[in-house]
């Protein structure tokens, strides 16, 4: 069942997402059981990325992901959110920088993201 979640910056104003089980269920379980979370965001080409307070390994990892994916970067510890391509793209896919546990989407146009900056500040906060 997704969980919905609400992903607030300053350049994007309230974006709603989900969080889903369907792959990787023990990755969104410990996301979900973390919100809300405030941190300041790292951007790496069309992706946006911060460190979070989950510590796991790989679970069904993905090389590539899609438009609007929400994933979890276990090297980095962090939330990911994906908007278009990075700078390993290859073609028209959208490559991390080492494979993630894909845990969700964003709901709507994912690339309102592109108004971020690096060092903005991001909060992940539950709806219910």
């Amino acid at each position: 069942m997704a969980k919905r979640i609400r992903i607030i910056t300053d350049a994007t104003g309230p974006v709603e997402a989900e969080i889903t089980e369907d792959k990787n269920p023990k990755t969104a379980r410990a996301v979900w059981e973390k919100l809300p979370i405030e941190a300041r965001v790292a951007t790496w080409g069309d992706e946006i990325y911060f460190p979070i307070p989950v510590k796991m390994g790989e679970e069904n990892p993905q090389e590539t992901v899609e438009l609007g994916d929400l994933g979890y970067w276990p090297p980095g510890n962090s939330f990911c959110i994906f908007f278009g391509r990075t700078p390993v793209s290859r073609g028209g896919e959208i490559r991390p920088a080492s494979p993630v546990n894909v845990f969700g989407r964003v709901l709507g146009d994912p690339r309102v993201f592109k108004r971020v900056r690096s060092g903005d500040k991001i909060r992940i906060e539950r709806v219910e």
